[in-house]
């Protein structure tokens, strides 16, 4: 089982990125998904996530309006459009599968990660 994180990079502030989390071994539409960012000295924090079955969504309040979780079954695939992005949003971003049935804010809830991919917001 892995999970790949992809689409991270450099961008200025007002920016747009889409990370991409790809899964072998998993179908990620039968497990909840979340992706969470760690900014240097600070604790790892989910910024979104979607249930599986529902597909319903929840974000973090620094990130709302901003944003937006979705899913592509058929490549199996869970993506994290970010749009106006803000320098405080640079981090390591992480996808990870959960196989809850409500998107958890608590990373010891969630049973495969990616390993990270790099956003760096200039100012």
């Amino acid at each position: 089982v892995q999970l790949q994180a992809s689409g991270g990079g450099l961008v200025q502030a007002g920016g747009s990125l889409r990370l991409s989390c790809a899964a072998s071994g998993l179908t990620l539409s039968s497990y909840t998904m979340g992706w969470f960012r760690q900014a240097p000295g600070k604790e790892r924090e989910i910024v979104a996530g979607i249930r599986k079955s529902v597909g319903s969504t929840v974000y973090a309040d620094s990130v709302k309006g901003r944003f937006i979780i979705f899913r592509d079954n058929a490549e199996n695939t869970v993506s994290l459009q970010m749009d106006n992005l803000k320098p405080e949003d640079t981090a390591v971003y992480y996808c990870a599968a959960s196989s809850t049935m409500y998107v958890s804010f608590m990373a010891s809830y969630y049973n495969y990660w990616g390993q990270g991919t790099q956003v760096t917001v200039s100012s």
